[in-house]
């Protein structure tokens, strides 16, 4: 796969004949592993209690929340039944405590991280995630969180490139 064929480079709408090309070609290692991250945040072998749908469906959401359409669009074809609602802003998790709770955390760190506390992770067990799936949630919002501002910082140099 060419560095202009990954989901950054695509989101940030540089091409090969861009300025940046140059200077791109020279991180194409970062950008690998960034695709790599992609896909075991996203659609890892062993998804444990975080579904691929929940994960498609909650960084659809994180994009949303940061006003990233580009993003949140690739992220909609990765949906499948069921993730559309959580995809929605709007959508508090319903009558699903468990869900509830991931989508109130994710919300959180996505829009102030700063908020977070034990206490929150406290509510995850509550509403039945373990150590693992609460790991997995997390690497999942760090995930999404670096490559919004990945996409974000690239296309502000392609402005002034």
């Amino acid at each position: 796969m060419s560095i202009f064929e990954t989901i950054v480079t695509k989101a940030s709408n540089i091409s090969a004949d861009s300025p940046l090309a140059g200077a791109l070609s020279l991180r194409s290692e970062i950008l690998e592993l960034t695709e790599n991250s992609h896909e075991a945040s996203l659609r890892p072998n062993q998804p444990g209690g975080l579904s691929l749908a929940e994960r498609a469906g909650l960084a659809c959401r994180m994009a949303k929340r940061n006003d990233e359409s580009v993003l949140a669009r690739h992220y909609e074809t990765l949906f499948s039944v069921g993730s559309q609602a959580v995809a929605d802003t709007n959508f508090d998790g319903g009558d699903d405590s468990r869900m509830k709770a991931i989508i109130r955390h994710t919300d959180l760190v996505t829009l102030n991280p700063k908020d977070a506390t034990e206490d929150d992770v406290t509510a995850l067990r509550s509403a039945g995630l373990d150590d693992a799936d609460i790991v997995r949630l997390s690497e999942l919002i760090a995930f999404v969180a670096y490559q919004i501002r990945l996409v974000a910082g690239l296309r502000l140099m392609a402005e002034v490139a």
